[in-house]
């Protein structure tokens, strides 16, 4: 069993209080912004079990976000360090709340977020929040510690990848559809891309099997830029 089967439980409850969820952002197994100007920043981190690990990851989210929550699955007979007193009034203390989820998906407040707000750092939450309102969907799910993220980048280079598909063209050209596609061509930090000639760009090979790999990942979002690239 991996932590990513938490993703969902928690997503949906999340959800169900008015949060927009998404996955991996900023090194955070999950975060939620609330509807709100300026957004509530809600972190969650993930783990099979409660344990002094986990409290260490919330710890240091403390100063990124407005909530921090741990989730965990509820041990089978009741014995985990959910039920421990002691584990309970640490996360009482520290200020973070406390989500058990069950076998069938179900999920619990174990504990809510009630000390006061530890001193904030600005730059982080607003990388967090950019980061999250930036990034097309929810196309990576939380509590994955080895596999590539697909970040709001990454989508973006997917695109220009995706419009080069059929051939050289210039950064204005991606410009409608990727914003940022001059420095993204650029900068090339994949090696997806090529010049042939002064203004123009195309695809190396692995630009190509980058759209392979990555493309139906993107569509999973409910995107459809890829739809009719060849």
């Amino acid at each position: 069993m991996l932590e990513t089967s938490l993703y969902l439980p928690i997503k949906r409850f999340l959800e169900s209080l008015g949060f927009c969820v998404k996955g991996e952002i900023g090194g955070c197994d999950l975060v939620a912004l609330s509807p709100d100007s300026p957004p509530v920043v809600v972190i969650c981190e993930l783990k099979l079990q409660f344990n002094l690990e986990l409290v260490l990851q919330g710890v240091d989210r403390m100063a990124a976000c407005d909530e921090v929550w741990l989730a965990a699955r509820m041990s089978t007979r009741g014995k985990g360090r959910e039920s421990d007193r002691r584990f309970r009034n640490l996360c009482r203390r520290l200020g973070v709340g406390l989500l058990g989820v069950f076998a069938d998906g179900r999920v619990e407040v174990l504990l809510g977020p009630t000390a006061p707000a530890p001193r904030r750092d600005p730059r982080r939450r607003s990388r967090l929040v950019d980061e999250h309102r930036r990034r097309k969907g929810d196309p990576t799910a939380g509590g994955g510690s080895k596999a590539p993220i697909m970040t709001a980048y990454r989508q973006e280079a997917l695109t220009c990848a995706a419009a080069l598909a059929s051939g050289p063209k210039r950064p204005r050209d991606l410009k409608p559809d990727a914003p940022n596609a001059p420095k993204i061509l650029q900068r090339n930090v994949y090696g997806w891309f090529l010049r042939p000639e002064r203004g123009l760009y195309d695809l190396t090979d692995a630009g190509r099997q980058a759209l392979q790999r990555w493309a139906p990942q993107a569509l999973a979002d409910g995107s459809s830029r890829f739809a009719h690239e060849p």
